[in-house]
């Protein structure tokens, strides 16, 4: 009996370690910074877990004389219900968005690993 003991005690600690990893790497910022442009879509999206997502136009990219420039588009995730109405107030304006980069996010946190935890208009 020991032996069985010793055995489920070291699987729960490898679990729980795990565990924390796993959190540890999915709250950790791994870069955080400023994205400015066309706030083009908010949206609430997903099956079951309800997730806040969204599209910044950065604007035309190219010199290529007699082309249209083709569009950047950043997508971002939003963490707070606060801040995704604050940012629909916002749709189809010039703003600024602050973000945090996460190394991987969680299924229930956002599709994408940007997460934007500020926004300013741009006069």
């Amino acid at each position: 009996m020991p032996v069985i003991k010793k055995v489920l005690f070291i699987l729960l600690g490898v679990i729980v370690t795990g565990v924390a990893i796993t959190l540890l790497v999915c709250n950790y910022t791994y870069s955080e910074g400023t994205r400015a442009g066309v706030l083009t879509k908010l949206s609430k999206r997903g099956y079951i877990l309800k997730t806040y997502e969204g599209e910044l136009n950065m604007g035309g990219m190219g010199n290529i004389p007699n082309t249209a420039p083709a569009n950047q588009i950043w997508y971002f995730s939003v963490k707070d219900a606060a801040m995704a109405d604050t940012l629909r107030q916002y749709e189809g304006q010039r703003v600024v968005l602050s973000y945090e980069e996460k190394i991987k996010a969680m299924p229930w946190q956002g599709e994408t690993n940007y997460f934007v935890v500020g926004v300013r208009k741009v006069e």
